[in-house]
């Protein structure tokens, strides 16, 4: 298969396949879903949260915070993260957009 050529797509497609690549891992989908539930951690709850070594989860969370799924601060030696809503509400008009046109019948 052949390399991608992302200058063939609009900057939007380019945008959203790379937040769903990011969100196309179970570890990443729970990191997410452990942020939505407390709405603000540090890197350390998480670890204690899922079952993954600290190594592999530092990895994910570089990850969401790549593609801007996820902000972090820094508070003394601790990272703290939280979602970007601006990011998933880009995701949300674009399966919004796909929910209204697949309601039409095409085959």
């Amino acid at each position: 298969m052949g390399v991608t050529k992302t200058a063939h797509y609009t900057e939007s497609q380019n945008q959203l396949a790379l937040l769903f690549k990011a969100l196309a891992h179970p570890a990443r989908l729970a990191i997410i879903d452990y942020l939505l539930a407390v709405d603000r951690c540090i890197c350390g709850d998480i670890v204690n949260e899922l079952p993954l070594a600290q190594p592999t989860i530092s990895q994910h969370l570089k990850e969401l915070k790549q593609v801007g799924l996820i902000q972090g601060s820094i508070e003394g030696k601790s990272i703290c993260y939280c979602v970007n809503p601006k990011m998933f509400n880009l995701i949300e008009k674009y399966l919004s957009r796909v929910n209204k046109r697949s309601n039409n019948e095409c085959c």
